[in-house]
């Protein structure tokens, strides 16, 4: 009797070859298709994000560089009481301004403070010879006494590097140092309301490069509700540097305020090849960020810092729609003192309907 491998050998043979032969063709077959078929593309699902540039570093001098910054001030100490001066009060203070000391001459009604505190009017002084000058002096001494016994207080910093103010005077042209002192001062009010000194009246008065001073302040600061700007260098840089007959910078000033105007000149070119930076360093060119109410002076033949410097500055505080009342006198005083008397009672109403 035959087994079931002898009655079925030859079934299984077949299916032998014929498995073989299966095999042989797909294997022939993947070999031609890797060799001649095309590539399969590998679609990716994900989405590349390109970095953006970083924004360029500003320079301190530029306009949104001082916005930018933080001014912290301090508690303001009374260094001196100097007394009663003819229907105020007199006192020297000091406050930190970065890491500096700076004093102030500090002017003050008779009397108790009002609810609030007084109205403030930060005085800014002028150019004087920083190791010449004192708090106390008299330059400025007729509008501190006019606007004090008219119910305002005056703080006239003495600038870093002026007096004994720590730090080193930079110029107020070509280095912001003098506006942070200013912003310093404004923060320190509003910490120190022993004093009677309203955080939320404020002013500014400005002359000549205190104007300048001023300008910054105002543009940078939205809580300054008016300013006065007395015979200022209030122009761009482009006209402190190429229309300013009289300026001082060739002969009178310090070396280091030179050297700060060269290194700027160096680094960034003139107004004339690269006026996008020159602009932004000009406080002229912010007035639409100005919130108060602004008041010029100036006489018409100055002989130290031109007219005209206040007529751009009239003319774009009007182009922003901003209120500004200008006012221009005979004569060529730098200090307007032929018209002297009529030029402080403008000052003392404007403050007084503006604060």
């Amino acid at each position: 009797m035959k087994t079931f491998w002898q009655q079925h050998k030859m079934f299984f043979v077949y299916l032998a070859v014929i498995s073989g032969i299966s095999i042989l063709l797909l294997t022939g077959y993947l070999v031609w298709r890797a060799r001649y078929s095309e590539p399969v593309a590998i679609t990716s699902t994900s989405t590349s994000v390109e970095t953006p540039e970083p924004a360029p570093e500003l320079h301190p001098l530029q306009i949104d560089a001082i916005k930018a910054r933080s001014y912290p001030g301090s508690v303001i100490t009374v260094e001196q009481d100097l007394g009663n001066r003819s229907g105020y009060n007199q006192k020297i203070v000091s406050y930190k301004s970065d890491e500096f000391k700076v004093f102030a001459l500090l002017a003050t009604p008779n009397g108790s403070a009002p609810e609030g505190g007084w109205p403030v009017v930060i005085l800014n002084h002028g150019y004087v010879e920083p190791s010449a000058y004192r708090t106390i002096n008299n330059y400025y001494s007729a509008p501190i006494s006019a606007l004090a016994t008219n119910g305002m207080a005056v703080l006239m910093p003495d600038y870093r590097g002026h007096g004994n103010s720590e730090g080193t005077p930079e110029g107020g042209h070509f280095s912001p140092v003098y506006a942070y002192d200013d912003l310093s001062l404004i923060s320190s009010i509003a910490l120190t309301p022993t004093l009677g000194l309203s955080s939320t009246r404020l002013g500014t008065l400005g002359h000549s490069l205190g104007a300048h001073t001023s300008l910054r302040v105002a543009v940078v600061n939205p809580n300054i509700k008016a300013t006065v700007y007395a015979a200022g260098v209030v122009a761009s840089a482009e006209d402190i540097l190429y229309n300013w007959p009289n300026s001082p910078m060739p002969s009178d000033l310090p070396a280091s305020i030179h050297a700060a105007r060269d290194a700027l000149l160096a680094q960034y070119g003139t107004p004339r090849t690269n006026p996008e930076f020159w602009n932004s360093v000009s406080a002229i060119n912010y007035v639409s960020d100005i919130t108060g109410v602004s008041q010029i002076q100036h006489s018409q033949n100055d002989t130290v810092v031109p007219i005209s410097f206040s007529t751009k500055l009239d003319e774009a505080l009007k182009a922003a729609n901003k209120p500004v009342e200008f006012y221009s006198y005979a004569g060529g005083e730098h200090q307007i003192i032929s018209n002297s008397q009529l030029a402080i009672n403008r000052m003392v109403e404007f403050f007084k309907k503006s604060l």
